[in-house]
């Protein structure tokens, strides 16, 4: 029999029943479409991450205290950030920051409670890039002085005085009077932080005036940033860092009281966290495909126990059993594939949906769709060459006596 001729029998065969052939495709439909949605899930949260952190600035290393050492909260010093500022070769500045607990902000009769306060050193801005859209920052000489100025974030200076400049405006954090020299570029929200938000102060101020817990040394910092010339310099940066921070600290190199991470350590761990997740969801979209398809089977073993007289009268015409085989191979590869092709169209416009309304970011992979619709097709061929193997296999004399 002719193979177009075998395909017109097998459609029209699942035409008989075509509610029952559209719910046997159901499983498929889901499977696929799972898969899809589950990389455009995990690619829009790896690239998230990788574009949060690297907002943080470009070629960073992050220096800071170990954690689960104790008192090594305490063993990162403002000093260690000069020392590395005048020592290490092949960077092209150091931000150290430290953040005391949340302030009350009054200026302009507005009062603002909860303020995250930064005290930072001058190289700040660029090391995290990180630019004013306004005034200066303070310089390395106005910190050592203690000088009491302050550069708001964009929005802070947007709640606190509106429309107007807070440029050579006074400010009280806490109980400081500050003067206003800056406000930061608009940045927004990254990593789950309101850099716009913050008010941004000399780190000798914090010192000062917000570091008074006894159970914190004053000139303590909680990150050092430290901005490389390059790439190809990282290697030999944290090489440097690592033996003058030991020395410093007095202990060994291959046991420090601290950490020091560049961004790709930082997206690689959350990568790690997101394939994870990522595994789970295939397993999900596996068990789909692995129902859709013994939902096929099922239904194609039921299709040859209906349709026992029909194939044995066509066997009796002069039918092949390897046509009456490939007519069924064949109807469990079109519900497969019909399933795949609705799997797809739903996989693809869940991603976008799902993107444009929630608050996950999913970017679809390519390569997901000639994936999932090809792992359809393989359903479809797989559970359904048992049942087509059985119908080849009838007797036409008994299929033809089959009531």
């Amino acid at each position: 029999m002719k193979p177009t001729k075998i395909l017109r029998v097998a459609w029209e065969g699942l035409m008989l029943n075509k509610v029952r052939s559209f719910l046997t495709t159901l499983g498929v439909i889901i499977g696929v479409a799972s898969v899809i949605v589950m990389m455009a899930v995990s690619s829009g949260a790896e690239a998230a991450v990788a574009e949060q952190i690297n907002a943080l600035g470009a070629n960073l290393l992050i220096v800071a205290p170990m954690r689960g050492v104790p008192g090594a909260g305490r063993t990162l010093m403002y000093e260690d950030a000069l020392a590395i500022g005048e020592q290490v070769v092949g960077i092209t500045g150091v931000s150290a920051e430290q953040s005391p607990a949340p302030q009350t902000v009054k200026a302009n009769g507005v009062t603002l409670d909860s303020i995250a306060v930064v005290g930072t050193s001058a190289d700040f801005p660029s090391v995290r890039d990180y630019p004013l859209a306004e005034g200066v920052y303070f310089t390395a000489a106005e910190d050592d002085r203690k000088l009491k100025v302050a550069v708001l974030g964009s929005g802070l200076a947007k709640d606190l005085f509106g429309a107007e400049s807070p440029l050579g405006q006074t400010i009280t954090v806490g109980s400081t009077k500050l003067t206003v020299i800056g406000v930061m570029a608009s940045k927004g929200v990254v990593a789950d932080i309101d850099y716009d938000g913050r008010v941004y102060l000399p780190i000798n101020v914090v010192f000062q005036k917000y570091m008074t817990s006894s159970l914190m040394r004053g000139d303590a910092v909680r990150t050092i940033y430290v901005k490389v010339i390059g790439q190809d310099k990282i290697e030999s940066v944290t090489t440097q860092i690592t033996s003058l921070l030991a020395k410093r600290h007095d202990v060994e190199a291959d046991k420090p009281d601290f950490s020091i991470q560049t961004q790709q350590d930082i997206i690689a761990t959350q990568q790690a966290t997101t394939a994870a997740f990522r595994d789970l969801l295939a397993w999900v979209a596996g068990v789909s495909l692995l129902v859709g398809g013994i939902g096929i089977m099922n239904i194609m073993l039921v299709s040859v126990t209906e349709r026992t007289r029909e194939i044995g009268l066509r066997m009796a015409l002069g039918a092949h059993p390897t046509d009456v085989q490939t007519q069924f191979l064949l109807e469990a590869v079109i519900l497969s594939l019909a399933g795949g092709l609705v799997g797809v169209l739903i996989g693809v416009g869940g991603s976008l949906l799902f993107g444009a309304l929630g608050e996950m970011r999913t970017q679809i992979v390519p390569l997901s769709v000639p994936l999932a619709f090809g792992a359809a097709a393989v359903i479809g061929i797989f559970f359904g060459y048992y049942p087509a193997t059985q119908a080849a296999k009838l007797d036409p004399i008994v299929a033809l006596r089959h009531e």
